[in-house]
């Protein structure tokens, strides 16, 4: 009797499986969810005064995994699995012989609905998953809008402190 070339579900189900795997082992290895805050006071222009942030800050976020221009491929199976991001060069002038690339996401919408999920759904193992918690808890308070309040920008403030090796955020004057 000849070998049929369907694939089975199961068989396609193990192939999901694996990926998933990688794609947790990979991000908690290489990847990183950060906040971060960018100083936007108001300030002169030539023409006109252009208002900053009511707090002075500006609180970016991203999902990113970077990775060797030798390791590219690695990258854009991710950007083909979750189909948001985007894929960035970083260019090296230095004595490396190799640029970087990363893989980042950062529109709200992407994070809030497709890396979030998957990694609620499939837990990181390593010690990226409070990173990844202390994310989702900033991320909420975002969604919310009052990351452009002063109590919301200390409150993300006291929890990315926590965050990508216990290092201080900023201070809030």
């Amino acid at each position: 009797m000849p070998k049929s070339n369907k694939v089975t579900c199961a068989d396609n189900q193990q192939e999901r499986l694996i990926k998933i795997g990688w794609i947790i082992g990979f991000v908690d290895g290489e990847g990183c969810f950060s906040i971060n805050f960018v100083k936007q006071p108001d300030r002169q222009e030539k023409r006109r005064l252009r208002k900053g942030y009511k707090t002075g800050y500006q609180v970016t976020y991203d999902f990113t995994v970077v990775q060797g221009e030798s390791s590219l491929k690695s990258l854009k199976k991710l950007k083909k699995y979750f189909k948001v991001g985007g894929i960035y060069v970083n260019r090296r002038n230095d004595n490396h012989k190799e640029n970087l690339y990363r893989y980042c996401v950062r529109k709200k919408d992407d994070l809030k609905n497709v890396i979030i999920p998957f990694f609620q759904k499939y837990s990181l193992q390593t010690a990226k998953r409070k990173d990844f918690e202390s994310f989702c808890k900033c991320m909420k308070i975002v969604d919310k809008g009052n990351h452009l309040t002063r109590k919301g920008v200390i409150q993300i403030a006291k929890i990315t402190e926590k965050m990508n090796h216990r290092r201080i955020a900023f201070r809030f004057n």
